[in-house]
């Protein structure tokens, strides 16, 4: 219940916003989502590990976004959106990928890591990334599979909030 008291809050903050369902927005996340992952990757070859579970996280989070975009919605908070994706599209699992991937992010962008810790980094970036790759292409597939019906269940779920 307490997921459900944020959203409302959220809402009620003007954080999360109904607005027209646009194709458009969502395919601009998608892509956006894309340069993130290449960018983690290029990072990643460049020995920069912090940097790239950071890009890794980004790439995750802008599919989240273009979810909700493809479904008219518009979310300004990371936790609300991860919240939304478990809530509006019934998928706790993608929800908890996303926690997770925000919760190292935020490790890596504001620690400093020893020597001792950098094969720990290098494996987390490894994993980072194949865990985004696996996001996005969930997020495709589900918004793919958005059609004018499971739209309005969609936006009638965001309503009740």
């Amino acid at each position: 219940m307490k997921s459900l008291d944020y959203l409302r809050k959220m809402k009620s903050e003007e954080k999360v916003i109904l607005i027209s369902p646009s194709v458009e927005i969502c395919k601009s996340y998608v892509i956006k989502s894309k340069n993130c992952l290449r960018s983690a990757k290029i990072l990643y070859k460049a020995r920069l590990y912090e940097n790239s579970v950071g890009e890794a996280y980004y790439a995750m989070y802008n599919a989240a976004l273009a979810m909700l975009y493809r479904a008219g919605i518009k979310s300004l908070n990371h936790s609300a959106t991860s919240m939304m994706i478990g809530f509006v599209f019934n998928r706790p699992d993608l929800k908890g990928k996303l926690e997770i991937a925000k919760k190292e992010r935020i490790r890596k962008q504001y620690s400093v890591m020893d020597k001792i810790g950098l094969l720990s980094i290098v494996k987390t970036s490894e994993q980072f990334m194949l865990e985004a790759e696996d996001f996005m292409l969930e997020c495709e597939v589900l918004i793919g599979a958005i059609q004018p019906n499971r739209l309005k269940r969609l936006r009638r779920t965001i309503e009740s909030i």
